[in-house]
């Protein structure tokens, strides 16, 4: 019997096969296939552990993914992307800030935290787009409540309407009034809730990282909100409203344990800079907790259950994608335990002059539709020909090769110096198009490329 995970763990991307999810990739980074290929596996592989009876998915662990290569090549692109696919809880984090326990720096633990409030806020978000149209219906209907007044019943009124039946017609043509707009000018008071002091919260643990219990939670008595009446105009109130009963329609405990079932099953980690933290014992000042971050980090990796304000989370098919540019370490250099918590390896090629090329002009909101699109917004037309795009990624290639390689990145420098003169004069130019050809660029850049000592400074 397959394992059943709670409401919306399961996602979009469950119906995608590796093949289709590299194609989806393709649409926003260029190249790097051994690495779309590894994670397209891995997503899919979720999918097929969902399939298995419990008790073998129970055994079956994520194949957490190791990717080597230069800054600027797409790493961070190609973990974020997936994740936005396949809709799963993502956070990216740097090992490099962590530090171990004892040392100044963030604990290890806090990734899992907070990755399970990024899910908490995408469930509820969900949920109260679910409620939505019941919440608006029930914010009218308090609206109504204050703009009809109390009717006062005619006694003995022999040729009156039953009171019922005007107080009804009579609410009903305001509501045609309030849907129509008719009422926008009208002003209302509102019992509006305020905060009679700022949330405060205690530490319940030994690090700073677990202050997780509120105050108010202990104290409900103490803290209680009080109201005061607001002045407002109809549509401001109905939105006031409507998100009062937003808030009371989505019920938060079950949003919590679907964000932990969700991070459980399908969250994803992605530790940049993995690199930094790599070496052995042996060194002194900074260098001396390098080792202790990577045996921080190794039980979260290996499975762990960490306690967050939301409950208990299991990191065991939490799925880690760990990168770093491994110029001055090698993955060997991390300790043995952890590097073999991440059993696929793949390397991302450095980027050449013909990526630059397709990275300018394919991707979907490449750096040429940006550009393109922001100084349309002044009126003009900016048109790039193709000897122009060649001759930029040539110049970035250069750049690239003389000083340090940042990858792609090295595209928004000297996109931004050729264009510089054009941005700024745009809201004034008369002529309201502009081609951008090959002379244009050599004579934007090809000064500053050629004297290394500016390119540092300016590309």
């Amino acid at each position: 019997m397959p394992i059943h995970l709670p409401e919306a763990t399961l996602t979009s991307a469950d119906s995608l096969t590796p093949r289709q999810i590299v194609a989806e990739l393709d649409r926003y980074v260029v190249g790097q296939a051994r690495a779309k290929r590894a994670v397209a596996v891995a997503l899919r592989n979720r999918l097929r552990r969902q399939k298995l009876p419990p008790e073998l998915a129970e055994e079956v662990a994520p194949k957490n993914i190791l990717m080597i290569g230069p800054t600027g090549v797409g790493k961070t692109e190609i973990a974020r992307r997936l994740a936005r696919l396949a809709q799963s809880p993502f956070i990216k984090v740097e090992a490099s800030k962590f530090t171990e326990v004892g040392y100044v720096g963030r604990d290890v633990e806090s990734m899992v935290r907070d990755l399970v409030q990024l899910a908490v806020d995408m469930v509820r978000e969900q949920r109260t787009v679910e409620v939505r149209q019941k919440a608006r219906e029930h914010a009218e209907e308090r609206l109504l409540d204050l703009l009809l007044p109390p009717l006062r019943p005619v006694p003995d009124a022999p040729d009156a309407q039953p009171a019922g039946e005007y107080a009804r017609r009579t609410r009903e043509k305001f509501r045609e009034q309030l849907r129509a707009g008719q009422l926008d000018t009208r002003v209302v008071e509102v019992d509006a809730r305020e905060r009679s002091m700022p949330s405060m919260e205690v530490i319940s643990g030994s690090s700073i990282e677990e202050i997780d219990i509120n105050i108010k939670e202990m104290l409900p008595g103490l803290f209680q909100s009080r109201t005061r009446k607001r002045r407002m105009k109809v549509p401001e109130a109905l939105e006031y409203l409507a998100q009062e009963e937003e808030q009371k329609l989505v019920d938060m405990e079950s949003v919590s344990r679907t964000a932990v079932a969700r991070v459980e099953e399908a969250g994803i980690i992605f530790i940049d800079e993995i690199d930094k933290v790599a070496g052995r014992e042996g060194g002194h000042g900074p260098d001396v907790s390098r080792e202790g971050v990577q045996r921080d980090i190794l039980p979260i990796v290996e499975g762990t259950t960490v306690n967050t304000k939301h409950g208990m989370v299991r990191t065991d098919h939490i799925l880690f994608i760990a990168a770093g540019a491994f110029h001055i370490s090698k993955p060997s250099d991390l300790i043995p335990e952890l590097q073999g918590r991440f059993p696929i390896r793949v390397e991302l090629d450095a980027l050449g002059t013909d990526e630059f090329m397709r990275i300018l002009t394919e991707p979907k909101g490449a750096l040429m539709t940006q550009y393109t699109a922001l100084l349309a917004t002044e009126g003009l037309d900016l048109t790039f020909e193709p000897g122009a795009v060649q001759r930029i990624a040539e110049f970035a290639t250069m750049v690239n090769d003389r000083t340090e390689n940042i990858g792609a990145r090295r595209l928004h420098t000297v996109m931004e110096k050729l264009l510089d003169e054009v941005s700024f004069d745009a809201p004034d130019m008369s002529a309201r198009s502009m081609v951008i050809d090959r002379d244009y660029v050599e004579r934007m850049l090809v000064d500053i490329v050629k004297n290394e000592d500016l390119s540092r400074y300016i590309l």
